[in-house]
């Protein structure tokens, strides 16, 4: 007997109306290994997908956490959590502006091989550059700033935050 899909109508009643239902089902019984290995290579292939950046970092330096996400059809981030002392204030940005909740990484859309690109800003002194993000092999974030090449640049490589954030933008 051969082996393959079929698709199965099913009648039943429903409110007083018979209704179709159509599934699909293997044809023989020695079709499960076949599905089986099917289902396998078809989660590999969802497994090559792209990894996404989305999440919460923890900076270089450990000091600030930004969180990854989707705006729109890009990816953005904005400082989140800023480590500091109870009772010290939030940082603020060259333009007085609290740090807490600015923007420092905008539109960064896939570009090729899991390689994100678009701007990052310091927050410090208001430069905006050029910024390529991507997962190495252990996970971690790499964000590399440049101005006009990527080779006059210089790269960072942030972890996942695993720690806590309170209500007034302490990172923990």
């Amino acid at each position: 007997m051969r082996c393959g899909l079929r698709a199965v109508n099913d009648f039943y009643l429903t409110t007083g109306q018979r209704t179709k239902r159509t599934y699909i089902r293997p044809v023989a019984s020695r079709c499960g290994a076949t599905i089986f290995a099917l289902g396998l290579i078809a989660s590999a292939a969802l497994a090559t997908r792209t990894p996404s950046p989305v999440g919460a970092w923890s900076t270089a330096n450990g000091h600030g956490v930004i969180e990854i996400a989707r705006c729109g059809d890009a990816l953005c981030g904005r400082i989140v959590g800023v480590e500091r002392r109870p009772g010290d204030p939030i940082p603020t940005d060259v333009y007085g502006r609290s740090q807490c909740g600015l923007t420092i990484i905008t539109n960064e859309k896939l570009d090729t091989d899991g390689i994100w690109l678009g701007e990052v800003t310091d927050p410090r002194d208001g430069g905006t550059y050029r910024a390529k993000l991507w997962l190495d092999e252990a996970g971690d974030l790499n964000l590399r700033g440049f101005i006009g090449i990527p080779q006059l640049g210089a790269t960072q490589t942030w972890h996942r935050f695993n720690g806590h954030l309170t209500s007034d933008c302490r990172a923990l």
